[in-house]
């Protein structure tokens, strides 16, 4: 059925149809088209064009067939619909009659088709965050799991300087994350409804477009009816974002298609992820990340063309803008696919660490080193150069690396090089003395690590009962938050002597987080001193150390636990009460006199009855809180 016969006296020829239609295409748009249908019947249902009773049977009607496509009952090439709208439209007809024909009413397929294409585009762009997460997750383990191991970093294929293992990896999540950040972004812009443009020039029925839009999740209605159904700038959006995605991953193919080399020999492939030879038996080829190198070009292919497409289209909707779809379709499909081989090839690598040293030792990347020593020295760096490469080039004609020259034969260079050379010239020395945000050491090479597994929930957590090593991190916690007024300030000393008294949260094996549980003699007990570091907040470590306490608390047979905070709202998520601060007359007598709000506190006090969310004994005792998260 097509939905513009009316002034035609003839139908299409068969080769104009095979030509035009689009249905072989853009059937996967059902669940979509069928969504907004639904939307739009309630539309106009508002509008007047529909009755309750109507409305209601083209919802059922639409539903029904939604179910029908799931259910794999229905076959779209045996059909002979022009597209995807017209197929719907057609199917509830059979179904429901002239009611199925109201439902265009005020509804053009130009706006049709863009909202239809956009809730798809939305439900791709969450896939694929959802899937680059796990490949970020997926390169911290890797990362995480060879932070130790060192190989060669290279500038112009030529051996440089060496980095750890898990920098090369965390260079790859960089990129990833770049990619999460361009769909997040093309999201929003492309989170916004057409639907009520109808052709160009907008519809006349009274449509509530803002209540439309939000009741298709959209953040709002497209504000000029022109550019709304030829805007195809969201498409290009994902099309840019896929092509530079793959580029990433062309790239990350490419080092491990090297690295796997027998030539370098830094890691294996496993079995799962590369294939053989028909004819050399001893080959083992890496086909996956071949082709997801050869996948790109193809992805590229597809931006270009639609940039192609749309740069002479005057306004407003032209049918080239039909191109649009088979490209990103095929672009999202390629790099979703390639996204999850990647995770799979990820997981599937072995490091080959003795060949990755011998490498990394290999080039003179040490040169850069003896030079910063000879200025260490008072050298000027251009005469410290010179030295330098003077004696690479003596070491080249030994046939040695730099740290097995003896003293003697530096000393033809320089009477400044001593002993404390050496240690400078170690393969680790190099690494580690790059100790700089963002370097290759091994403290920014494990902060960066624990950071991005907070940011991509991947951390690994505990809450126990601190230990006489976890000190200076509970010191520099207090500190940190008594510095801000936050809670009291406390003697290290001091801290040393209550540490029994501390939980605290690890997290990767370092400590972000800490409470104590202070015991007055009356019976009255203190959680104090709470705090996580501002790298780790939002993530629910200051709720869990209070529930770590709060099951203290009831191990102790305590009855009721205090809370003194200017954060209520977090307290009474846990199931905290308002209640009285006078009921604390030995907290008022212990800390209140210390504190420098003593005379304007702005505290707000909270009860958490243990006896209301498990049974315990019978006694009358508290437990204030201090809280920071």
């Amino acid at each position: 059925m097509a939905l513009w016969g009316g002034r035609f006296q003839s139908g299409s020829s068969d080769i104009f149809k095979a030509f035009n239609d689009s249905l072989p295409f853009d059937h996967v748009l059902v669940h979509q088209d069928i969504q907004g249908s639904i939307g739009w019947s309630k539309a106009i249902q508002k509008a007047g064009v529909l009755s309750i009773a109507e409305q209601q049977q083209l919802e059922q009607g639409l539903l029904d067939l939604a179910a029908k496509v799931e259910n794999g009952e229905v076959d779209f090439s045996e059909s002979s619909a022009e597209d995807i709208h017209s197929w719907v439209e057609a199917e509830l007809t059979l179904t429901l009659g002239d009611i199925a024909r109201k439902l265009h009413t005020g509804r053009s397929r130009n706006d049709q088709v863009s909202t239809d294409l956009r809730l798809w585009a939305r439900e791709q762009v969450d896939m694929l965050i959802k899937t680059l997460t796990l490949c970020v997750q997926e390169l911290l383990n890797l990362a995480d799991n060879n932070k130790q191991h060192i190989l060669p970093g290279y500038t112009h294929l030529q051996r440089a300087q060496p980095v750890r293992f898990a920098h090369w990896c965390l260079a790859y999540v960089e990129m990833l994350k770049r990619d999460i950040s361009r769909l997040e972004d093309a999201r929003v812009r492309l989170n916004q409804s057409p639907l009520g443009c109808a052709a160009l020039a907008g519809t006349t029925y009274n449509i509530n477009r803002y209540e439309l839009a939000e009741s298709l999740g959209f953040d709002g209605p497209c504000m000029n009816s022109l550019d709304a159904v030829s805007d195809r700038d969201y498409v290009l959006d994902l099309l840019f974002a896929a092509s530079t995605g793959m580029m990433h991953l062309s790239r990350f193919a490419e080092d491990l298609i090297f690295f796997n080399s027998g030539e370098a020999n830094f890691i294996t492939l496993g079995d799962q992820v590369t294939s053989g030879s028909s004819l050399m038996p001893q080959k083992k080829n890496p086909d996956a990340l071949e082709l997801m190198r050869g996948k790109t070009g193809r992805v590229f292919g597809s931006l270009q063309a639609l940039l192609v497409t749309l740069k002479g289209l005057p306004l407003a909707y032209n049918k080239d803008m039909q191109e649009d779809k088979q490209g990103l379709f095929d672009a999202l499909e390629q790099w979703s696919n390639c996204l999850v081989m990647m995770k799979e090839v990820v997981n599937s690598i072995e490091l080959n660490s003795a060949a990755c040293q011998k490498a990394a030792r290999e080039g003179y990347a040490n040169a850069t080193e003896l030079a910063d020593y000879l200025v260490s020295k008072g050298v000027p760096f251009r005469t410290a150069h010179e030295i330098t490469g003077a004696v690479v080039l003596y070491a080249i004609n030994e046939r040695l690396p730099l740290e097995s020259l003896r003293l003697d034969e530096f000393q033809q260079f320089s009477d400044l090089i001593e002993e404390d050379v050496y240690p400078i010239l170690e393969l680790e020395y190099l690494v580690d003395k790059r100790n700089i945000l963002g370097g290759t050491g091994i403290e920014p090479v494990e902060k960066v690590i624990a950071q991005n597994r907070h940011q991509f929930g991947s951390a690994q957590f505990v809450v126990r009962d601190a230990r006489l090593t976890d000190i200076r991190a509970i010191v520099k916690l207090v500190n940190y938050w008594s510095s801000r007024e936050e809670n009291l300030p406390r003697g290290e000393e001091d801290l040393i002597r209550s540490i029994r008294d501390f939980a605290v949260v690890e997290v990767n094996g370092q400590v972000c987080g800490c409470a104590a549980l202070y015991i007055y003699s009356t019976g009255l007990a203190e959680i104090r001193s709470l705090g996580v570091s501002v790298n780790h907040q939002g993530k629910g470590y200051g709720q869990k150390l209070c529930q770590f306490l709060l099951d203290r608390a009831k191990a102790m047979s305590l009855l009721k636990v205090f809370v003194l905070t200017r954060k209520p709202n977090f307290f009474e998520n846990l199931g905290f009460i308002p209640s009285d601060k006078d009921a604390l007359p030995e907290k008022v007598m212990k800390d209140c006199d210390l504190c420098p709000k003593q005379d304007n506190c702005d505290e707000e006090a909270l009860l958490y009855h243990l006896s209301d969310h498990h049974s315990m004994p019978q006694m009358l005792s508290a437990i204030a809180i201090n809280e920071v998260v």
